[in-house]
Formats: C-alpha cells, structure tokens, sequence
C-alpha cells in the first residue's frame, strides 16, 4: 500500500555546524529528509542533486565546519505513517543492554531493520528517537543486517558519533560475531584478507570479491565443530564492510548458514529442518577504549534462543549417528 504523500519540499541550503561535522554525507542527508527511503536518498547523492560547496559528493564524504549542502526538492511521506508511537516501541527498552549519558547499546532482534527505508517506515533508530524522546541526536554508529542480532551502538551525543566513527575508521573498535558456516574449517583460526567490490541492482546491495575492491579482513576462529556439516565460529572484524563476513565466508568455502544470498541453498535446507529460520549470524560483543579517558568499553550479548535451539539440534544429530559419547 502507497502511503500518503505530503507536498514537496523546496530545495534549500544547510551549512555544516561544529556539531554537525565528521558525520557522512548519506547520514545527514537522511537526518535532514526524513520520511525519504533512504534508496532514493543515495539516488540524489549519486545523480547529483545533493551537492556540497557546489560539487559532488560521494556518499560516504565526511562533512566540514563550514561545508554547504545543497538539499534538493523532494516529496516525503506524511509523517503519520513515518514511525509508531510510544506504545508501539515500548517492547525495545527490555533490549538496551547498555545506556550512559553519550552510548546506548541495543541488543537488535534479527528481521527487524537499523533504519526505515527500501518499504519500511520505520526502524531501529526511528523508534528509539520515539522512545527517548528527550535524546535529540540519537544517531546509529554503525549498521547491521536486517537479518543479523546482536549489539547495534547508538550514539547519543554528536561528540560521541564523532569518536566512534573515528575509533571505527582506524580500527580501534574490537567487533566480535558468532556464526554457524558449513564444514569445518581446515584450521583453527582463518584469515581472509580479500578485496570487495559492491554493485547495486534494484536497490540492493550485493557484494563480491574483486581486484579493484577496498581491502576487506576478516578472521574466522573455530569454537565447535560439528562433524563434517558445519561449524560454530566466532567472526573478528578487520573491517566494516558491507556484507563483509557473508562474502569472506562464501568464498573460503564455508558460507554461512541461513544465507539465501550467498549461501549454499542445500546446506540451508538442512539447517532449515532443524529450525533455522533465518541468518546464523549474531554480533555478540564490541570493545573499545575511550580516547579521552583511557576508559575501556565493552558489552556483549549472548547468542539468542532460537540459534542455541539450532545447536542443540546439531549436537542431537551427532550423536546419533555417531552412537553414545565415551566417558572422561
């Protein structure tokens, strides 16, 4: 159903505050239109029709003090339709596992989406700008899969965006995952350091790996093994890439499991009849220093009920068909 339309707005200029500066160019675009998929944002940054200082500007330029961002017209969706009302997000506060004066740390449940966009209207950060009304520069600082659980940061103050964004650039952010892929891994621990390229079709993203991609790391550590079906890993970040662990894993041969975009789809069947519903991909913990104060941060979730139940059901299969464990 289309949802109702309000007039367009007229085009207009913002300049870049202090405050506003170190933020990309796409995060403030979607700020400033808000209402406007965030795919038809990216279509105004890449054709042009936002522009800064009078040029173009890729999506991901960090904005100046100073810098002028042209702001074209548009027509944005009505603002009824635009997010739920507190009732409608009371159920997120049981999923902040961490909240001070600058951080808030979501424990994000999968299918739910970080922001609204691609017909959604809301998501994530929407509804928690409902439910902390009186935090007025609640911005995400990183992004998950809508298929992906686990740890999403929020940052609740400009000056804090700015350092995580900071931290996440020269790689000072420890982001940890859990995920089950198939087979196991030939060693213990796996580096892939591969290029990735992103192509976009139909508005989506898909990644591949590529000569002339950014360069990409990421290391896979096995926990559990579980015969010679699958593997449960935790997933180190190198990088933030888009779909960066989905892809490193496609290609050493172990893709994840749930993964109906690079996934092996037999592989998936199986994990199907033992309950997976959807990615095994899980952000399990973050970590970092606060440059300020030296204070180290961490925060970590444990893996969700409904991926434990498919391990439980691996560890079940096994043992059937290699008959009674040996005792100690």
């Amino acid at each position: 159903m289309n949802l109702p339309e309000k007039a367009g707005t007229p085009a207009r200029q913002r300049v870049v505050d202090e405050d506003a500066a170190g933020q990309r160019l796409d995060n403030f675009v979607l700020g400033a239109l808000k209402g406007v998929p965030r795919s038809h944002v990216y279509r105004l940054i890449r054709s042009g029709q936002v522009r800064v200082n009078s040029g173009r500007a890729a999506p991901s330029y960090r904005l100046q003090p100073g810098d002028r961002v042209r702001l074209p017209p548009v027509r944005t969706a009505a603002r009824a339709a635009a997010s739920p009302g507190p009732s409608g997000v009371a159920w997120l506060e049981a999923r902040i596992v961490y909240e001070d004066a600058r951080l808030l740390v979501l424990d994000k449940p999968a299918g739910v989406a970080v922001h609204g966009g691609s017909g959604l209207s809301f998501g994530c950060i929407e509804a928690l700008r409902v439910l902390r009304p009186e935090a007025r520069t609640l911005e995400l600082v990183h992004r998950l899969d809508r298929a992906t659980s686990g740890c999403l940061l929020v940052a609740k103050k400009r000056s804090a965006l700015r350092t995580l964004h900071a931290l996440l650039r020269e790689g000072q952010v420890d982001k940890r995952y859990l995920g089950l892929v198939r087979g196991r891994l030939r060693r213990a621990t796996v580096e892939v350091d591969a290029p990735l390229s992103v192509r976009h079709r139909g508005g989506e993203a898909w990644v591949s790996v590529a000569a002339d991609g950014k360069p990409s790391r990421t290391v896979f550590r096995l926990l559990e093994p579980y015969g010679a079906e699958a593997s449960f890993v935790e997933i180190a970040l190198g990088t933030g890439r888009t779909h960066q662990i989905r892809v490193h894993a496609a290609h050493i041969g172990h893709p994840l499991a749930g993964d109906d975009r690079y996934g092996d789809e037999a592989f998936n069947r199986r994990l199907a009849a033992l309950g997976l519903d959807r990615l095994f991909l899980h952000a399990h913990a973050v970590a970092f220093t606060w440059p300020d104060s030296g204070e180290p941060f961490e925060v970590s979730v444990p893996l969700p009920e409904d991926l434990k139940a498919v391990l439980d059901a691996l560890t079940g299969l096994g043992a059937e068909r290699a008959g009674p464990a040996p005792l100690p």
